[in-house]
Parts: structure tokens; sequence; C-alpha cells
């Protein structure tokens, strides 16, 4: 026991081979965006489960979002675990916020780093409200590696690691550093001016000549695998994705109200609604009352179509909060902390996608409605096979043929597809054009597929 709490071994100590030098890596070589930012967390939970020595972040980036750069800055800068970037050519904007987040960087010969100067996605600089926010990020993320105080005389000399002044002049052109930036132009630095400058450890083609560098030769490499979901996430984000699921949803609507029952087309806008909200909501761009105003939007949409007659409030106000709701969750809702004429840019940007792909869902759902059953291409999903007298069969007179040209009144309401009466009888019947409120005046209009279409009756509702 008194050998145990002394550190001691009864035995004799044998050597044991000391473990490897661990090191994690992960890529940024996307544009600064949620899906980034996710890779991030993932990584860095990863890293601390298998308590690696170094975190070790391959980056070329053009940067992108200013939110989410600053929430991997910050985590960076919490990580208790060393990270170090390797900038594989580009660190520009956001990028070089969170390299210099890092506690070492290296570069690439020929690499560059900086121009954070923060612009809208037209390439426009944005007001000074938002250059003010990244210039005190760029200083407090420089001030945060620290100091040397130089005793020269009498004097006190301070020292940075890494010169905030440098590192605000990368987003301010008005900024004149002495030796390093003229005034009215943004800073960016070349690998070896970042090394001269003090913003860069050294030089490396890859990652192994980086460790090299660091003077560190036996480690294990683990590197960071995006799971399936991660991919899919990724692929379902992309704003071409966003705007086919918004017309699957859309069109899945629209053929539902037009067949009875529930079927296929519904089980479609259901998925493509779920696949549409459930990667921004895990982004964290989508919110709850987002999410909320959609499903009351569908709401009231059901409600108008099959609770009340014609389509009046409810039914507007349905599809207004069903296209809100589409719009707002593509919108990250930092931006509506700065200037209004920023977020409301970013706002229609986004209604445009949507409105889009719902104006091109219903012009493809009509047009798909009509050729489905008519055009040869389809021909496969109709019976097409004649049934001739010498086969046995008997032909038998369609008396809603003979209903053609005549007139009736709508039994409910057309939406497109409802009742009529005509000559005192009940039919099954489909508008040809818009709804057709009950009680209103109807003309058969054609018999096709043992479906009467019919229209308003315009000529006998003026009579009336």
């Amino acid at each position: 026991m008194l050998t145990a709490l002394l550190g001691l071994s009864a035995q004799p100590a044998q050597e044991e081979a000391p473990d490897k030098f661990s090191v994690y890596t992960f890529e940024i070589t996307e544009n600064i965006a949620p899906p980034i930012w996710r890779t991030t967390q993932q990584a860095f939970e990863e890293a601390e489960s298998l308590k690696v020595d170094l975190i070790l972040i391959r980056m070329n980036t053009y940067g992108g979002m200013l939110n989410t750069a600053d929430s991997l800055r910050t985590k960076i800068l919490n990580s208790k675990i060393p990270v170090w970037v390797f900038i594989d050519n580009n660190a520009a904007s956001a990028g070089a916020l969170i390299s210099i987040a890092c506690d070492s960087i290296y570069m690439r010969p020929g690499g560059s780093m900086g121009a954070a100067t923060v612009v809208d996605q037209s390439g426009e600089v944005v007001p000074d409200k938002f250059q003010s926010f990244m210039r005190s990020m760029m200083r407090a993320t420089a001030e945060s590696h620290g100091k040397d105080t130089i005793i020269s005389g009498n004097d006190t000399i301070y020292q940075w690691h890494r010169d905030p002044l440098i590192a605000e002049a990368m987003v301010d052109p008005s900024l004149y550093v002495e030796g390093v930036s003229d005034t009215g132009k943004v800073l960016t630095f070349t690998a070896e001016e970042a090394i001269m400058h003090g913003f860069c450890e050294g030089l490396a083609e890859n990652i192994e000549e980086v460790l090299e560098q660091a003077n560190i030769e036996e480690y294990e490499l683990i590197k960071h695998e995006s799971s399936p979901l991660d991919k899919l996430i990724g692929f379902l984000l992309n704003p071409i994705v966003s705007g086919i699921l918004i017309m699957v949803l859309v069109g899945g609507i629209y053929f539902e109200l037009q067949s009875p029952g529930i079927g296929f087309p519904l089980a479609a806008a259901v998925l493509a609604a779920i696949l549409y909200f459930a990667p921004l909501y895990l982004e964290g761009l989508a919110q709850n009352w987002e999410l909320l105003i959609f499903i009351i939007g569908l709401i009231l949409i059901g409600v108008e179509i099959f609770a009340i007659p014609g389509f009046g409030v409810a039914g507007l106000t349905g599809i207004l909060l069903v296209t809100t709701g589409l719009t707002l969750a593509m919108v990250d809702n930092i931006v509506f902390e700065f200037e209004w004429n920023i977020a409301f840019a970013e706002v229609v940007k986004k209604f445009f996608i949507v409105i889009s792909s719902m104006f091109l869902s219903i012009i493809l759902s009509l047009y798909l409605g009509k050729q489905l059953f008519t055009n040869r291409a389809f021909a496969g999903l109709a019976l097409d096979r004649n049934l001739d007298k010498e086969d046995g069969f008997l032909g038998v007179e369609s008396k809603p043929i003979e209903l053609i040209g005549k007139t009736g009144i709508a039994e409910s309401v057309l939406r497109p597809s409802g009742k009529v009466m005509i000559d005192d009888e009940i039919y099954d019947a489909v508008s040809e054009y818009g709804f057709i409120n009950r009680d209103e005046k109807v003309k058969v209009l054609r018999y096709l597929h043992g479906q009467l279409y019919v229209i308003k009756d315009e000529e006998e509702s003026k009579g009336d």
C-alpha cells in the first residue's frame, strides 16, 4: 500500500511505448454557412471524446456568413484542445477571422489571407454597422492571443503576438499601418507577408508538412468523415433543390384536389414539406414560429376548400401564410438585427425563389393535368383497347354525351370537381376554368373519358 501511495511499484518497472501524438483533422473548403457550422460542432465533439492532442483545420474558402463565422471563431477560442489551421490557398473574409482565432497558422506557398470587409451577396459593401461589428471581432480575436511585455530602459513596450491593428486593417480600408498597409486598400497578406508580420508560423504543402514544421514526428491522423445524413442535409439546403421541393409540395396539393380521397399526390406533398423544412430547422435557419405560420396557412387553405363555400379571406390568408413560412424559413434571422434594407433584400431574394417555384409548379400542374390522359407519352396510364362488337362487346349509347351544350345548376362548389344538376339529375363534373360556387348556373362544355366538363354559364348569370 505504501509503495502504491508513493507512486512506486513492487514489481520491476517495464518501459511502455509512448502514445503517438493524436491529430484530428477536418476541412472548411466551402462557403462559411450553417452546414460548415454543423460539421465543426460534430468535429470538435468527436475530437474531445477521443481526447486528441491537436485539432488541425484544412481551410480553403472565400468567406461566407458573418454570424456563422462568429460561431466558429467562438468555438475555436473556447476550445481546450489547441487548434491549428492550414490555409490551403485562400482564407478570405470570414475565413481570415476563423484563421486568426486558431492558435497557429500555416499557409501554402502562394496562399493568401485577409480581405475581410463585409459585403452582401452581390459583392456590394454593406453599411458601417456590419463593418464595425466585423472590425471589433477581428481586433478582439487578434488580442486573444496575448502580448509580450518588453522593458527597454525606462519604457515598457507591449508587443502583440498578432497585431490587432493589422487584423482590423483587413476589414477597414481607411486604416493605415506603417510598413504594412496604405489607406484606401483592404489588407490581404500573402503567405510570406503573413510570416513577416506574425500572422503565420510557416509554409507547408500539406498537413504532413505542417506537422513536420512543428517538429511532430510520431503522430496519428484522425480524419473527420461526414455522415450520409450530413451530406443529405447539405444537398437539401441547395436553393435549387429547395425550389424543386416547393414545386412538388404545391403540385402535390393541386393533384390531390383533382382526385377523390387521399392518395399519392398528398403523400408527395407531405414528404416534400418535411424534406424542405427539416434541414433548415436542423441548421438553425427555420424557427418554430416559421413552421407554425406554414402549418396555420395550410389549415386555413383546407378550411376554405372543404368547409367554406367560395374562395375568400381564409383561403387568401392561408396562401399568404404558407408563402411567408416558406420564405422566412430560408432566411437567417440574424439579418433582422442589422440594417432593415439588408434584411429586406434578403427576404425579397428568398421570396422570389418561393414564388417562382410555386408559379412554375402551378403551370406544370395545369399542363400535366390536361396531357396526362390525352398525350401518347402517357398512353400506358389509361386503358386504350377497343371493345369491338366482333369480340362480343355491346355498344351502349352514353347519355352524358347528349348533355353537351345543356345548362344546369352547381349542386356543390366545383374546386374544380364537384356535383351539378342537369335535367333534374345529378352528375359528377369538373370545372374547365376556375372555381364555380354552389347554385351558380353551369353549361356542359364537353364529355371526355367518362367525365363531364362544365363552365360557368355567363349568359344565364347575366340574365338573372
